[in-house]
């Protein structure tokens, strides 16, 4: 058992500690003595958000890459706005996009219930994005646990680094390299739309503009962009919303079977087989011959994105929204 966690165990009162957390301070079953329920309260949790709307599934995976991207896999995309911070739920990449936040605070009030004070919103996301894949007939592996929540957000910098819809792969690839996640993390990764749905407002230029030549993405397959067309008219709704793959709520390796048949969704997604990057396109023929291959590859991917840390000082959040009242107080008399 860590000293931050023997210390939050016996005295709730103590909520923050100057203590930096990395990949090495994490381990697996880090919750078995102090709260050895946790990790079934969460898949409980998920279970039944799941059972109420199957997209909750997609959803919460979501928030570990859009979390742990932006300065580390702390929590700092669930703070909601403050008079002095603009947070990173209404940056480029997440407003109107990312959702169910409401199963995250479900998970915390049912953890808070059980050990208040000791399991980190940082952990529920990697842990709730671990049973969202499980419970979707994807793979079920052992997460490393012990992260602290951050005490700020920015949505500078979730602007600055998460990418586009209508990102191409050569920046899709530079960008998991400076987190030293390698390509074949990257397409592994990218699997993670095997289940969940995508929004017109994010295909619309792939359809009718694609690249400003007023034309279609010529590596959509003809009869995919005609039911695309017919869901994503010119003026239509953008925040309907179509499946990522032919099966949105199983996962499996279907996603890549699409992209090598010209049936990608989102533009990022089908530019790793259509993009002229033969080392992803070769990946992605190769995962969708092979899903044993994809399901461990995508296991190791989300470990290592799971690693990802700023080192920065960090609390246990009792409401996973915003950081606790003890150190606001703190932070303002610093200001």
């Amino acid at each position: 058992m860590s000293q931050l966690h023997l210390l939050l165990f016996f005295s709730s009162s103590l909520c923050f500690f100057s203590l930096l957390t990395s990949a090495s301070q994490l381990r697996q079953g880090f919750y078995s003595d102090i709260c050895p329920e946790a990790e079934s309260i969460v898949r409980d949790v998920m279970s039944k958000a799941m059972a109420r709307e199957t997209r909750n599934a997609a959803s919460v995976m979501r928030l570990q890459f859009h979390d742990c991207f932006v300065n580390g896999c702390d929590a700092s995309l669930l703070l909601d706005d403050t008079p002095t911070m603009l947070g990173e739920k209404e940056s480029l990449s997440n407003i109107n996009s990312l959702r169910s936040y409401e199963v995250i605070d479900e998970i915390k009030s049912a953890l808070e219930r059980a050990c208040p004070g000791v399991v980190s919103c940082a952990d529920i996301i990697i842990i709730a994005a671990r049973d969202a894949v499980a419970l979707s007939g994807g793979p079920n592996w052992e997460v490393k646990l012990g992260r602290l929540d951050s005490l700020t957000a920015s949505q500078e910098d979730s602007n600055n680094i998460m990418p586009s819809p209508r990102a191409n792969v050569t920046a899709l690839i530079d960008l998991f390299r400076r987190f030293n996640l390698s390509i074949t993390d990257l397409v592994a990764l990218s699997g993670s739309h095997s289940i969940g749905e995508g929004r017109c407002f994010s295909i619309v230029f792939r359809l009718y503009n694609q690249s400003g030549t007023g034309l279609p993405d010529p590596a959509i397959e003809p009869g995919f962009r005609e039911r695309l067309n017919a869901l994503c008219p010119p003026g239509g709704d953008g925040n309907v919303t179509g499946g990522l793959d032919l099966t949105p709520i199983v996962f499996d390796n279907r996603y890549f079977k699409d992209l090598v048949r010209g049936w990608g969704f989102l533009n990022s997604d089908q530019t790793l087989y259509s993009g002229g990057d033969g080392r992803t396109r070769e990946v992605v023929w190769r995962f969708s011959q092979d899903e044993a291959g994809f399901f461990k590859a995508f296991v190791e991917g989300m470990v290592r994105l799971g690693d990802l840390s700023s080192g920065r000082p960090g609390e246990v959040r009792r409401n996973c929204r915003v950081v606790n009242e003890q150190r606001l107080e703190e932070m303002l008399l610093e200001v």
